[in-house]
């Protein structure tokens, strides 16, 4: 009779742990961080530190030290108010656990893609799992977008992307709006749905310049103002770099006598079908 053998456990995933340093040493560590959240939510260093929890001495000395490091003053004293005053955060202090928190869960993302390490893993074998994140496109046109809404249309998804400001900084404003066409299969693939992450791609050459929009574009057509920052001039092609406005540019590779009339500060709309559109997503 053959021996069971007993079930082995399943690989460990990997988690890892994020400071922030300065060139004078880590400002923002875990328990810091949870620190300061708990100062944000009492409006008392002598409360946060129970929650943490932390003595009052340690508490203090981080806090102490955290000022030193940081750039801009992250506490600030209060009088007045029922409990007679106490300790707040300053606007600089939220920004930085924004980041942090960001950043740490970006860090857990890039963890989970590598997916489970087998306990045999060998050198190549883990050289090889983070090979997975250094993924490269040809695609010139690359966005961070957020699903806004997706829509039935004969048999194809019109999915709804905002993109992200990236000069809104943390919790900022968004950027302009992008139409990508994908199969319903694609979009239950990928896990869409309002909210969800996902990074738009377009190809320079699926990029048409137009002086004038469409009064009434065909379905699926992205339409995008802009204006022009660059030109390439090329033996077939002419590269264009169009300001969309909220920090994003795009970038068009158009036949040279579509680009012969402009100049650089000039207005042009950018049109390209949604079906020209490819999703990414991670994880």
């Amino acid at each position: 009779m053959p021996m069971s053998t007993p079930d082995l456990p399943p690989a460990p995933s990997l988690t890892g742990r994020l400071t922030l340093q300065t060139p004078l040493g880590a400002v923002l560590s875990e328990s810091r961080i949870r620190l300061l959240e708990a100062i944000d939510r009492c409006g008392s260093l002598n409360r946060a530190a129970r929650e943490v929890p932390l003595s009052y001495k340690a508490a203090w000395e981080a806090l102490d030290t955290m000022n030193r490091l940081a750039p801009e003053p992250l506490v600030e004293r209060f009088t007045g108010g029922r409990g007679g005053g106490g300790t707040r955060l300053t606007g600089y202090a939220r920004q930085l656990i924004r980041l942090h928190r960001a950043m740490e869960s970006s860090q857990q993302d890039i963890l989970d893609r590598i997916g489970p390490v087998p306990d045999d893993a060998d050198a190549p074998t883990l050289r090889a799992l983070i090979r997975r994140l250094g993924m490269r496109t040809s695609a010139r046109n690359q966005f961070a977008t957020r699903v806004t809404a997706l829509s039935d249309r004969g048999g194809l998804v019109d999915v709804r992307l905002q993109l992200d400001d990236p000069e809104a900084g943390l919790g900022g404003s968004t950027g302009p709006t992008l139409l990508a066409t994908i199969t319903p299969e694609s979009a239950e693939l990928l896990g869409l749905a309002p909210g969800r992450e996902v990074w738009a791609l377009v190809k320079a050459p699926a990029v048409k310049l137009v002086a004038q929009p469409a009064r009434r574009p065909p379905p699926g057509r992205n339409q995008l103002a802009g204006r022009v920052v660059q030109l390439r001039p090329g033996t077939t092609r002419t590269a264009v770099t169009l300001d969309l406005g909220g920090g994003e540019s795009l970038h068009a590779a158009v036949e040279p006598d579509a680009a012969t009339a402009l100049q650089p500060g000039d207005a042009a709309w950018a049109a390209f079908d949604g079906d020209q559109v490819v999703l990414l997503t991670f994880g």
